[in-house]
């Protein structure tokens, strides 16, 4: 069954780790997506694990691309990337501002080669403003979004993820710019400029701080496992030295909490109906709730939890993800056949859909597999491939 988005043409020159993705997810239902590296390599491929000198990680970034070498700094570089522009739907890069420029490869150029071409620019501050050609990472937009601040111990410095969080944000938020641009061009004809700054996505999805910081001056403050919201909600022990998650974001479910826990009069006091109100009181609720729960293993507190319908999850690791019965039944690990690896586990694609569902056919690539594939397309074989590699453009 063919892809939704079969027939888009995606120019992926992107590295570390936004936009990268972004164009992973457009492949995985069912865009052509190339992946224009350096001749040396995306730097992803030696960025985190490898096993025997593959890197992992670009197994499942680089997966359902078609990977090819090209030298963009080069005039002949420059000449093959404008022909392969011509029949693109897509470019997405993140190089810093004015670099397409400096290289005969900004809008204007590519645009009047396609009208229709819609051009992703991909940097941590956006194309335009006083920050906006520094070197931008997602660490960095993690501490410019209020992210680092409100994350830790109340007594703790401000905390980063030990993942690419404003990474994967920006990635999720520029493949919905790109679907945005795409229909938008049904309507006009034409291609755009999407300016995808990292900086920015996240801080949206931090919730309302600047809303009630303009309104009325609060600063959200660090609370750990907390909220400010509802209580109890935090992680806790169990006797078996595992732990548990729970919420209780809707009051029905803090008051099966705390019949469960037998702590009911808790419920009756004036405080209790209101979850930022609870939140006052988390101390009292945590022991309560804590107390409960370090005498029993952590199966017990689950079966309990769910016997008494209340929001309970176990802290897991990698290796518990793809244990769980649930994960199990929704597929969301993939087991991909990989021509140098064998067979190998990532996560899935990111949702299903009835009738256009999205696939993995194949994990990332070995670097320059499809450089003639590719460029056969255009125009380039033989002499001009030998050239090519003669000059360092190609690999």
């Amino acid at each position: 069954m063919a892809g939704a988005l079969e027939g888009v043409r995606v120019i992926d020159t992107a590295t570390l780790f936004a936009g990268p993705l972004a164009a992973t997810l457009l492949a995985d239902f069912g865009a052509e997506v190339v992946k224009v590296e350096h001749p040396k390599g995306d730097p992803v491929r030696d960025h985190g694990a490898q096993r025997d000198g593959v890197g992992l990680w670009w197994k499942m970034i680089g997966r359902n691309k078609k990977a090819m070498t090209l030298y963009l700094g080069s005039p002949e570089g420059q000449e093959i990337f404008r022909r392969m522009v011509a029949d693109a739907d897509v470019v997405i890069e993140n190089f810093r501002p004015g670099t397409l420029e400096r290289w005969g490869l900004g809008y204007e150029e590519l645009s009047a080669i396609n009208p229709r071409l819609v051009l992703v620019r991909v940097t941590g501050f956006g194309q335009i403003g006083p920050y906006a050609k520094r070197p931008g990472f997602g660490t960095l937009a993690e501490a410019m979004s209020g992210f680092a601040a409100i994350t830790g111990q109340p007594d703790g410095p401000p905390t980063l993820p030990p993942f690419g969080l404003a990474d994967g944000i920006t990635a999720l938020t520029t493949a919905f710019a790109v679907m945005t641009a795409l229909r938008a061009r049904e309507a006009t004809g034409r291609g755009q400029v999407v300016d995808m700054a990292i900086i920015e996505p996240i801080l949206t999805l931090l919730g309302p701080q600047i809303i009630n910081y303009d309104q009325l001056g609060i600063l959200q403050q660090r609370s750990g496992n907390r909220s400010s919201n509802n209580a109890p909600r935090n992680t806790y022990e169990t006797r078996d030295g595992k732990w548990v998650a729970i919420s209780t974001s809707a009051q029905s479910i803090a008051e099966r909490v705390m019949h469960l826990v037998g702590r009911p009069e808790y419920i009756d006091e004036p405080w209790f109906t209101s979850g930022a109100e609870r939140a006052k009181h988390a101390d009292e609720l945590d022991a309560a709730v804590g107390g409960w729960i370090a005498e029993r293993d952590r199966d017990e507190v689950i079966k309990a939890f769910e016997e008494a319908q209340a929001a309970v999850a176990p802290i897991y690791d990698a290796a518990d993800v793809m244990a769980d019965p649930q994960f199990e039944a929704l597929g969301t690990i993939a087991t991909v056949q990989d021509d140098e690896l064998g067979p190998i586990k990532m996560q899935n694609i990111l949702f299903r859909l009835s009738e256009t569902p999205g696939a993995i056919r194949s994990a990332g690539a070995p670097v320059g597999a499809h450089t003639e594939e590719v460029l056969a397309r255009y125009g380039v074989t033989g002499d001009e491939l030998a050239e090519l590699r003669a000059k360092g453009v190609i690999r």
